[in-house]
């Protein structure tokens, strides 16, 4: 896939994030003068991660936004992980930064969505030239359960309201000292509001994401901090061998 500007009359349009949408992502908690010089004074992305960045931001295809892109590329040059799972591919932006910023690691991505596989598809033949990236096609929860391999680091930015479902097999095959980020916690800060005052329609997401907290940020078989970064992540690092999750 080529990636060109929404001025070109043969770009790209990304039809299924472009209808169903999730706008309490596009709801930063940490106050907008602080967001804008986050976004606007780190080290913008060069080549074709800047592209696919722009060409995500235009059509409306929910990625990691460029505050936690920084700190994505610090966390990683810091761990160094060799085996990354992720859940939620999109068109691959994530999955080409973290084998970019981690050159020797091989990175498992799960897409549910057939358009999102097919574009992340033709990003991967075209960008991945070291063979690091492999795209799993189907929903998360069949995939996670026939994997076999042993991750040291976890990324999850798929549907809000099944983190809690897909955690406990992520953790299965995630190392000791493994870690685990989570992406969209907040939801535009509904998370912190009696649910009466949440959209009917969010209010499955905010259960989910209240199991997640109930079941993680306690939990003696984990180390976990909320980050306002973006929509807010989760960071989880495993600590003992076998975690229950209440």
């Amino acid at each position: 896939m080529e990636i060109v500007s929404k001025s070109d009359q043969d770009a790209v349009s990304v039809k299924s994030y472009n209808e169903y949408s999730n706008h309490n992502m596009r709801r930063p908690v940490v106050k907008p003068e602080i967001v804008s010089f986050m976004r606007e004074e780190q080290a913008v992305l060069p080549g074709f991660l800047g592209e696919l960045e722009a060409f995500a931001h235009e059509e409306n295809v929910p990625i990691i936004p460029h505050e936690t892109v920084v700190y994505f590329q610090f966390l990683l040059a810091a761990l160094q992980p060799k085996h990354i799972l992720e859940v939620g591919t999109a068109i691959g932006f994530s999955a080409l930064l973290m084998a970019q910023t981690v050159p020797d690691a091989k990175v498992t991505t799960i897409e549910r969505n057939p358009e999102m596989a097919e574009l992340a598809r033709q990003n991967f033949q075209k960008y991945d030239q070291e063979n690091q990236i492999d795209l799993l096609e189907g929903d998360a929860n069949d995939v996670l359960a026939t994997l076999t391999g042993a991750y040291d680091f976890a990324f999850m930015d798929s549907a809000k309201s099944k983190y809690i479902v897909f955690l406990p097999h992520i953790l299965k095959q995630l190392s000791v000292g493994g870690v685990v980020i989570i992406d969209d916690v907040f939801q535009g800060g509904d998370v912190a509001k009696p649910i009466e005052e949440v959209k009917r329609n969010q209010r499955g997401i905010y259960r989910g994401l209240h199991k997640l907290f109930a079941a993680t940020l306690k939990n003696p078989g984990l180390t976990a901090t909320l980050v306002p970064l973006g929509d807010g992540i989760l960071m989880i690092r495993k600590d003992a061998e076998y975690v229950e999750l209440s």
